[in-house]
């Protein structure tokens, strides 16, 4: 039992000595891990790069006396072809008011036929024109914005109307002869042909003043 007792002690004072060793080799390597990295003196680099001073821009044109002044500014030339064929087809808008503004002239070549009292050939002729005119106009925006304008709304029936008249007239040239004396042949009576006629200028009248304010 004495042997026992002595033995333990000899291997406890064995023991201790182990662990201080293992305990001190940890905290050297926790030591070390701590310590990694760049411990030197970075370079001063802030005095390289300076803040941008913003500046004020000047403009590059002088501005003129009268530049905006209504009255000094020059009317659109749309009677000019070069205007017409190369400005105001830069866009969809302006192709439209291209079509409409050649739609213009021929209407008032038909309303001055009418006032004129034109013969019947020659009506027909004109009236054929601006309907041939329309019907490219509303084959070429049916169904697209231009579709919902005023003047486009207002020149679809319009175009209706002339070549109603312009059929009227030209069979009442053919009929009225033969049809002047029977019930069936008062359509084509020159009272009433004269009657649609002005219903048909005062149309166009209307309507070319809508045309005139598109823009």
């Amino acid at each position: 039992m004495r042997k026992l007792l002595i033995l333990l002690i000899i291997s406890w004072f064995c023991i201790i000595p182990t662990c201080a060793k293992t305990v001190d080799n940890t905290v050297d390597s926790m030591n070390i891990q701590s310590k990694k990295g760049y411990v030197g003196t970075l370079p001063d680099v802030t005095s390289k790069f300076q803040p941008s001073i913003p500046t004020e821009a000047t403009p590059v044109f002088e501005a003129q006396d009268g530049f905006d002044d209504p009255d000094q500014l020059k009317p659109v030339p749309r009677d000019n072809p070069a205007f017409i064929n190369i400005i105001l087809k830069q866009d969809k808008h302006s192709q439209y008011l291209n079509d409409i503004a050649r739609i213009i002239p021929i209407i008032e070549q038909l309303i001055s036929g009418i006032e004129d009292e034109i013969s019947a050939q020659i009506f027909v002729a004109k009236a054929d024109v601006l309907y041939l005119n329309i019907d490219a106009l509303r084959r070429k925006y049916e169904g697209k914005p231009e579709s919902y304008y005023i003047s486009y709304t207002k020149l679809m029936p319009l175009g209706t109307q002339v070549k109603s008249i312009a059929t009227l007239r030209s069979e009442a040239e053919k009929y009225n002869k033969y049809l002047a004396y029977q019930s069936t042949g008062a359509i084509y009576a020159p009272d009433n042909v004269n009657q649609q006629l002005q219903y048909l200028r005062e149309e166009l009248e209307n309507v070319l003043v809508i045309l005139k304010q598109v823009n």
